[in-house]
């Protein structure tokens, strides 16, 4: 029957393999030394699919402590560095002499010379009809926006003239002019509905007032200067003489009205202010 033989005293106790012998063995084999592991065979380390965790994992029945392992394993690193070392410096001299050693393609390194120059021409010459490219759109969008600016004037002329139509056809309806016969006897027979007064309404005024003012700022943004504008400049000045006519005229009316006239009368005077005409309100107060 074997027994287990006893560890010997001066060595610590590990998780090395232990190894068995008979009892007939002599007290000479009782104390000698464990074995050791081999060492790590370097094949494994090169195999294609080498995977670490899974190595490390079959190396669970290797009887040898974790520090043992990772002992072995720190002096094949060290083992491995001073290899590639010693091979790096075995060939350094052959390294710096490999440029000196090479010859011939000489043709082949100036086709691809040439090849890059003709490349290199041809991008330039994109590059410049790019930019030649880009030059006529900045230019034709210049255009653009000048033919727009153009068209954009010629719709606000035509909105003009069709403004200044309508408000010379709703003044030739509506207006009071000086000759009037009839304006005094109106007057008098609508002293006290002043508001109903034909051509005197003052809501009526105040559209005719608001009207030109909108075509008068027209003629601004236009240009006061331009050719068009300057040919409707009389029709402008007409429809603003006979809106102050029609004013003079209610306002002739407001006064004979006595205190009954005193809320038309400011409204009249704010439509005056309206028209920047204070010197005619004044006037007209103070005409009888």
């Amino acid at each position: 029957m074997s027994t287990l033989a006893p560890l010997s005293p001066n060595r610590p106790v590990t998780s090395r393999s232990f190894t068995f012998v008979s009892s007939s063995s002599s007290d000479d084999d009782d104390d000698a030394p464990l074995p050791f592991p081999t060492a790590l065979p370097r094949s494994d380390f090169l195999a294609p699919d080498f995977d670490p965790a899974e190595y490390l994992s079959s190396l669970a029945n290797r009887h040898q402590t974790l520090e043992d392992l990772r002992s072995d394993l720190r002096e094949r690193s060290a083992a491995i560095s001073t290899e590639l070392l010693e091979l790096v410096n075995s060939n350094y001299t052959s390294f710096l002499s490999l440029g000196d050693e090479l010859k011939g393609g000489e043709d082949r390194v100036e086709d691809v010379r040439v090849a890059l120059l003709g490349f290199r021409r041809a991008i330039e010459e994109i590059k410049g009809r790019v930019q030649e490219r880009g030059t006529e759109v900045a230019d034709l969008n210049k255009d653009l926006v000048g033919v727009r600016g153009e068209v954009e004037t010629g719709r606000k002329m035509l909105e003009l003239d069709e403004r200044i139509s309508a408000l010379e056809g709703r003044l030739a309806i509506g207006s009071i002019g000086p000759d009037s016969d009839d304006s005094d006897e109106d007057d008098d027979e609508n002293e006290d509905e002043l508001d109903g007064a034909v051509g005197s309404s003052s809501a009526k005024l105040s559209q005719l007032a608001n009207e030109y003012v909108t075509i008068d700022e027209l003629a601004d943004d236009i240009g006061r200067d331009t050719p068009f504008v300057r040919k409707t400049e009389e029709r402008l000045i007409r429809c603003r003489n006979t809106v102050l006519l029609d004013l003079g005229a209610a306002l002739k009316e407001a006064k004979q009205a006595g205190g009954k006239g005193q809320a038309k009368l400011l409204k009249l005077m704010g439509i005056y202010a309206l028209l920047d005409a204070q010197a005619e309100a004044v006037k007209a107060l103070k005409s009888k």
